[in-house]
């Protein structure tokens, strides 16, 4: 079951972001020689990517539990793909959801869509240099997060160098098993005492 749900997220996924990139190379591609991505191959485009979801987590506190997914290629793109081990509460995805898109603000990314949709909601983005960055929320609530480069030179792709700051998982990796005092919690966020 959560096989096919990831399978049909990925895909799900990778035609959004292919319809947000417009095609490869309309968004910085190495293919006509120009744009910030000029010279860049898929092994470097994936590292970029880790730098993305690296930043965007650490901007995240309380600290989450991720760890790596897969990592596809296509014919001149590569995406990466993390699964987030900690238990978020229905009650706090959206203030989950509030702290990436702020981040991803922060650091010039266009937001193309918010879903705030109970059952799934997600936000995908696109980054100044046209990497299409998603977050998530799919089977047993678990988030989610992407990177997709835009067109690059073709090479091949390493696995990531960073180690997860979760467990590690033989096969399929679980659905959420990490509790957190506040990201797990069944209520909503207090709103902050006004000041007297």
């Amino acid at each position: 079951m959560r096989r096919t749900t990831r399978t049909i997220r990925q895909a799900c996924a990778m035609a959004v972001v292919g319809v947000l990139l417009a095609g490869c190379g309309l968004l910085g591609g190495t293919k006509n020689g120009r744009g910030p991505l000029a010279g860049m191959d898929m092994q470097g485009a994936a590292e970029r990517a880790d730098g993305m979801f690296y930043a965007t987590v650490g901007e995240i506190k309380p600290e989450i539990e991720w760890v790596h997914d897969a990592t596809t290629t296509g014919s001149c793109d590569v995406t990466r793909y993390w699964a987030v081990m900690t238990v978020i509460s229905e009650q706090r995805r959206g203030n989950f959801l509030g702290v990436v898109e702020r981040s991803w603000k922060a650091s010039g990314y266009r937001i193309d869509l918010v879903n705030p949709s109970k059952d799934l909601p997600a936000i995908i983005a696109t980054s100044p240099d046209g990497f299409g960055v998603q977050v998530e929320f799919g089977y047993k609530g678990q988030a989610f997060f992407e990177v997709t480069s835009p067109c690059v030179d073709e090479s091949k792709v390493a696995a990531p160098t960073k180690v997860a700051n979760g467990r590690m998982y033989e096969g399929e990796i679980p659905t959420p098993n990490v509790r957190s005092d506040f990201w797990s919690a069944e209520t909503p966020v207090p709103d902050p005492t006004p000041s007297s």
